[in-house]
């Protein structure tokens, strides 16, 4: 089914664009192939990314939005990707970056769209653990700038994914946050009484 991919606040999307028509901020990239790209960069795919702070007692998620990132397509494939931030003044650019998790984020989007229910796809981060993964929301017609994740929503981690954690499975909020918790929460110091003199 195809993905519900939420609209990007128009300021988000001008910032971008009025950064890829900048040579000065593309040359001060650290993204060669986005320096080196042949013909027109294009932003598509706008995803709210959102952070997982942490988990209340209650098993509530409490997550954020950090800001939207957007894939910059050249010819037939993502080259990089642009992350927007919100300021006291709007939504303004931040940086472009390539890595990994741009090619992961395309293959997760592509096993998406393969699923038989339709989702809207976020990004959902766990610095915690040094993770990214794709949220796929229930609600395709929410605001994708807020709500945390459901029980019934699915989480695809991307590559590289945390050890022990599998790349590009889709797994229910519901059995995959209880192990993220459990991961991040740290574990309890373990105390020796102290030795009394004999």
């Amino acid at each position: 089914m195809p993905l519900q991919v939420p609209p990007a606040p128009a300021p988000a999307l001008r910032s971008v664009l009025t950064a890829l028509g900048s040579p000065t901020a593309v040359s001060e990239a650290r993204t060669p192939s986005l320096r080196t790209a042949q013909g027109p960069a294009v932003p598509e795919l706008p995803l709210p990314v959102h952070v997982l702070d942490r988990i209340t007692p209650e098993g509530v998620s409490a997550t954020r939005l950090a800001g939207w990132r957007f894939l910059i397509r050249c010819g037939d494939r993502a080259v990089a990707a642009a992350d927007t931030m919100l300021t006291p003044d709007g939504w303004a650019f931040s940086h472009f970056f390539e890595g990994p998790y741009i090619t992961s984020t395309e293959r997760a989007l592509h096993q998406a769209e393969a699923l038989p229910q339709t989702y809207q796809p976020r990004l959902l981060s766990v610095p915690g653990l040094y993770m990214l993964t794709l949220w796929l929301h229930g609600d395709r017609t929410a605001d994708g700038a807020e709500g945390h994740p459901a029980a019934t929503d699915l989480l695809v981690p991307l590559a590289p994914a945390p050890p022990g954690i599998a790349a590009h499975r889709p797994h229910l909020v519901a059995e995959l946050l209880p192990v993220l918790t459990h991961r991040v929460t740290p574990a309890p110091l373990l105390i020796t009484p102290a030795r009394t003199p004999a």
